[in-house]
């Protein structure tokens, strides 16, 4: 954030249960800042203007005391079976919740429509993020789409290289910092490919230079806990741009979409 929209950050977090009651003059003024950091600092969070933020607060205060206490919750020694399911489940389902205030619809729509024409998608993820990459390749061949995921960095290099300017790349980085998606997002900018990046809500070198950025966002607390929640909230986004693409491209690709469906239940007999 910029120091006015810190300002307004520092603010809201020391008076949160007064802020619904202000309107966005009031705030401006108390914060010793103006309307339009307000609403910059609002759309840094992900709201579409001061309206949202405020109603989302609301929900937020209103939701509970008990509710309130939790918090992403990582491995512990010791914990309950019960304890484990449901710090798991929580952490999942905020890290779903807390993309979805930061995810660009606009950014989701190019993106859509990128995959809808490109003559070949790539996909790049080393670790977790090659799971995700999998995943989508798997999802994205039901449709017939040409595409195939990428998991090792000499296979990725190599891919990239082979890129044409009608061709997508799709970059998948929590951290945005992965040496081996950077080189590839440089390849994909000398041969003109269009590229996608799924990656955390920060500043980072993938999504400063890709020309989509479609953004997570959800703490990994330790290295014990692992990927678990990134991986959850990228998965959820590949699904949004499946079901985007197929629901456009519909009418071409049902046919698919039956017949592998219908291959697959013979498979099961």
């Amino acid at each position: 954030m910029t120091r006015t929209e810190r300002a307004v950050a520092e603010y809201v977090e020391t008076r949160l249960s007064a802020i619904p009651s202000m309107s966005i003059n009031e705030l401006a003024r108390r914060s010793k800042t103006s309307e339009a950091s307000v609403l910059r600092f609002c759309k840094a969070l992900g709201y579409r203007g001061y309206r949202d933020f405020v109603l989302s607060l609301s929900s937020a205060l209103g939701s509970g005391e008990e509710e309130k206490k939790r918090e992403y919750t990582d491995i512990r020694p010791g914990d309950s079976l019960d304890t484990i399911i449901e710090n798991v489940s929580l952490n999942n389902r905020r890290s779903i919740e807390d993309t979805l205030s930061v995810l660009d619809r606009e950014q989701v729509a190019a993106a859509v429509s990128l995959l809808c024409r490109a003559s070949r998608i790539d996909w790049y993820g080393l670790g977790a993020s090659g799971l995700v990459c999998q995943d989508a390749m798997q999802k994205f061949m039901r449709i017939r789409k040409r595409c195939q995921a990428f998991v090792d960095g000499h296979g990725i290099q190599t891919a990239a290289a082979l890129l044409e300017p009608e061709d997508a790349a799709v970059l998948v980085s929590n951290s945005g910092e992965t040496k081996e998606i950077l080189n590839a997002l440089e390849l994909t900018r000398r041969y003109r490919a269009r590229t996608v990046a799924i990656t955390r809500y920060s500043k980072s070198s993938l999504a400063l230079g890709a020309d989509i950025v479609l953004h997570i966002s959800t703490p990994e607390i330790t290295f014990r806990s692992g990927a678990m929640g990134s991986r959850i909230a990228m998965l959820n986004i590949v699904d949004i741009l499946f079901s985007s693409v197929a629901s456009v491209q519909y009418e071409s690709v049902r046919d698919y979409l039956d017949r592998t469906r219908d291959a697959l239940e013979a498979w099961k007999c």
